[in-house]
């Protein structure tokens, strides 16, 4: 199950725990571990998740190109694209979503949530753990048939639509922005 994964070296782990630091800190920072804010979300009542979210597609997205767009000053960068594959994904996002509503975290934010000190994340965290070992003992059965059907290749929303992806971020960092100022304006103050 684990020959696939192989490093650099150590200074990838060094990295990637770096990362993961950082990272849990910013969604602590931002107030995205907290139950009550994430339960929010769902309930159209605080929308902290949704700027997180959207801040973090706009600024990753604004990364990845630059990156790809400057391999002299960052040197050659690979871009995993993973096949559209629409059913995998709409199930994918359906189990998701339910532990999500179920847990009231999502795994960055139950890990983050647990390092806070959330004891009631950790049954949740078990849980996701359970359900990729799962989905690992199950791959080899169903990569040739639901991970399949509705193939559309390696495709980015670039190509599909014939654009530059600079024009695509341009345009979501617009909508993001707009949406933000309607939230502001329609969001109830916090107690």
């Amino acid at each position: 199950m684990f020959d696939a994964l192989r490093f650099a070296g150590p200074t990838d782990l060094v990295l990637g725990l770096g990362t993961g630091l950082v990272f849990g800190f910013l969604l602590q920072r931002g107030g995205v571990t907290q139950y009550r804010v994430i339960l929010g979300q769902f309930l159209w009542k605080d929308h902290t998740v949704l700027r997180t979210m959207l801040t973090a597609v706009v600024v990753g997205s604004i990364g990845i190109y630059a990156m790809l767009a400057l391999p002299g000053v960052f040197g050659e960068v690979p871009l995993h694209v993973k096949p559209a594959t629409w059913v995998a994904n709409l199930l994918g996002g359906a189990i998701f979503g339910v532990g999500m509503a179920l847990l009231g975290y999502c795994p960055g934010t139950g890990v983050a949530a647990i390092g806070e000190g959330s004891r009631h994340a950790i049954f949740g965290i078990l849980g996701m753990l359970f359900g990729t070992a799962v989905f690992a003992e199950l791959h080899p059965a169903i990569s040739g048939t639901i991970l399949k059907t509705a193939d559309l290749g390696k495709i980015r929303f670039p190509e599909l639509l014939g654009l530059s992806p600079w024009v695509l971020i341009a345009i979501l960092a617009a909508a993001a922005i707009g949406l933000f100022a309607v939230l502001h304006k329609t969001e109830r103050p916090k107690a």
